[in-house]
């Protein structure tokens, strides 16, 4: 039977104890939370979920979205407050609004942009785990600014990507790749400073940011050069760059769809 009734949720979650958004067999995960919370809330199985991000495990989201299709109207209002009474308290409902048969949460126009917490030179406060990354060597942060900078624009990403599919498109455009000090989530036990490696795209491949971000380690350990990660975005080597980003300081910060949906 074809669902008469669409809804998109906003939600925000910390994924330091989850496998990733996709349900998998066995493993506590984001979409099986969100799920099992719907099946209590609505009181039955006839509903489906599709999310717009799958974000792997021990990532978070300042925001992500999910569209729940059922077959009876529901209240925005009672759906937002019963999904919140109802989740962990490391996932939370920002905003439930109605949407219609023709938005496809797929394949509708959206950037989405990525933040790396990180810090280094020092050991940091173990609370510190499950939202940026402490690197212990030191790093030169200006010459990371300047690689950052590189990745702007349309280039190909053939080697930031693991396992691609056999239709990727590797030839993508970033938005915006800069890293800046972290002014965006603070707490009392954070070292002094800290940094941001921010990033938009209308789209990223899988590992994409974390190998990106691998890049940019590298070349703050001197392991590299800007003119290295200049040649790795030519697209002249098939295999997958080794150095990933660990996935604990990454965060999908913003999803913004190209209509009036925030």
């Amino acid at each position: 039977m074809i669902h008469s009734y669409f809804y998109l949720i906003h939600l925000q979650y910390l994924g330091f104890r989850y496998h990733g958004w996709l349900k998998q067999p066995g493993l506590k995960t984001i979409e099986s939370m969100v799920e099992k919370t719907a099946l209590f809330v609505l009181g039955h199985s006839d509903f489906k979920l599709l999310g717009t991000s799958r974000t792997d495990a021990k990532v978070s989201a300042h925001h992500s979205v999910f569209e729940l299709f059922v077959h009876t109207p529901l209240d925005v209002k009672k759906l937002h407050h019963d999904f919140n009474r109802n989740l962990p308290n490391d996932i939370r409902v920002l905003h439930v609004e109605e949407t219609d048969r023709e938005f496809n949460i797929i394949q509708a126009p959206k950037t989405k942009e990525y933040l790396y917490l990180f810090s280094f030179g020092e050991k940091c406060h173990p609370f510190c785990a499950s939202l940026l990354f402490s690197f212990m060597e030191d790093l030169d942060i200006e010459v990371m600014k300047k690689g950052a900078l590189l990745f702007e624009g349309t280039h190909n990403f053939r080697q930031y990507c693991t396992k691609p599919g056999l239709n990727a498109l590797f030839e993508r455009k970033i938005e915006t790749s800069k890293i800046e000090e972290n002014t965006e989530i603070s707490a009392s036990f954070f070292p002094e400073k800290t940094y941001c490696y921010r990033v938009i795209s209308r789209g990223f491949m899988r590992n994409q940011v974390r190998l990106m971000m691998g890049q940019l380690l590298l070349l703050g350990k001197g392991d590299i050069t800007l003119e290295d990660i200049r040649m790795s975005l030519r697209g002249d080597n098939c295999h997958p760059l080794k150095t990933i980003a660990p996935a604990s300081g990454l965060i999908l910060n913003k999803i913004q769809f190209g209509r009036n949906h925030e």
